[in-house]
C-alpha cells in the first residue's frame, strides 16, 4: 500500500494548496491512503469542524492533531462522533476524542495513531506506552500502521522510533513545521523522519507572518499571529508498505512548491 502524509496544514492557504494539489498527487503516486496532520487548519492554530470537512471532501482520510486541538472549542463536540480525527493519545481518558482507529480503504486496514510528546510540551501520559499498548490492539486486525508524533524534540522522537522499530510500518514526527532531511528505514522495517515539514505559506516563520514573529521575539508581547502570505509549499512523505508484514520497504520526502494562493 502506498500512504502519503502531509504536514501540518496552515490555515486557509495551506488548504487551498490541498485542494489544487492533492488528487494530481494521488492520481500521479498512485496513493492508496491519506493522513494529515490537521491542528492549524482554522485560522493558522487549531481545527474546527468546517475546516476538518473540507479537507475530507478533498481526499484526506485521516486527520491528526496535536497541541493545539482544543483552540477552536467547537472541535470537542465533533471529536466524539467523528472517528477519522484523532487527538494525541497520551491525553487523559476523560480526554474527548480517540487517540487511534483501524480504517478500511481498497480492501485493506490501516491502524493510525497519534501521539504527543512531553520534552518542552504539555505534562501527558507516557507516549511510549500509551503508543504501545494501541500498537498491540491495532496488531490483532492488521499489520499496517502509521504514528503521528507530535513532539518538539528530535531526541524524543528518535527514541520513540526506536522504541517502535518493527512493530509499526512508519513514524513521522510533526509539530517543528520544518521538514527534516532524515527519512530513512530503521533495521526492523519501520520507515521515519523526524518530521514531515509543513503545508503554508514558504516565506514565513513555521507558516506565522514574519514580521510579527520577529516583533514577538524583539518585544516579549504577545502580538497576535496571522498566517503568511505568499507562495505555499506542501510538505509530507510518501510511505510505500508491505500489504502482509506492514513493513515500510521504502519512505521519500515529498516537497511541492505552489505558485502565489
Amino acid at each position: 500500500m502506498r500512504i502519503l502524509f502531509i504536514g501540518d496544514i496552515i490555515g486557509r492557504v495551506g488548504r487551498r494548496a490541498i485542494g489544487n494539489f492533492l488528487p494530481k498527487i494521488i492520481d500521479k503516486e498512485q496513493i492508496g491512503f491519506v493522513i494529515a496532520n490537521g491542528e492549524n487548519l482554522a485560522g493558522g492554530i487549531g481545527i474546527t469542524p468546517d475546516t476538518a470537512k473540507e479537507l475530507f471532501k478533498m481526499g484526506v482520510d485521516v486527520i491528526t492533531t496535536g497541541n493545539h486541538v482544543w483552540k477552536k472549542k467547537e472541535i470537542i463536540p465533533y471529536l466524539k462522533e467523528e472517528e477519522r480525527i484523532l487527538r494525541p493519545i497520551n491525553y487523559p481518558e476523560l480526554a474527548p476524542g480517540r487517540g487511534f482507529g483501524i480504517y478500511n480503504k481498497e480492501d485493506k486496514k490501516v491502524g493510525v495513531i497519534n501521539a504527543e510528546g512531553r520534552i518542552f510540551m504539555n505534562s501527558l501520559d507516557c507516549p511510549f506506552r500509551t503508543t504501545l499498548d494501541a500498537v498491540e490492539e491495532i496488531k490483532r486486525s492488521t499489520s499496517i500502521i502509521i504514528v503521528d508524533f507530535h513532539a518538539e524534540a528530535t531526541s524524543e522522537k528518535e527514541a520513540l522510533g526506536w522504541f517502535l522499530d518493527g512493530k509499526i510500518s512508519a513514524l513521522i514526527g510533526t509539530h517543528t513545521h520544518v521538514q527534516t532531511n532524515d527519512d530513512r528505514i530503521l533495521p526492523g522495517g519501520t520507515g521515519y523522519i523526524t518530521d514531515a515539514g509543513m503545508t503554508g505559506p514558504v516565506d514565513s516563520v513555521i507558516g506565522i507572518n514574519k514580521d510579527i514573529a520577529i516583533k514577538r521575539f524583539l518585544s516579549q508581547m504577545p502580538y497576535k499571529f496571522e498566517v503568511a502570505k505568499g507562495e505555499v509549499e506542501l510538505n509530507g512523505v510518501i510511505i510505500d508498505v508491505e500489504d502482509i508484514s506492514g513493513k515500510c520497504i521504502n519512505i521519500s520526502k515529498i516537497k511541492v512548491k505552489t505558485s502565489q494562493i
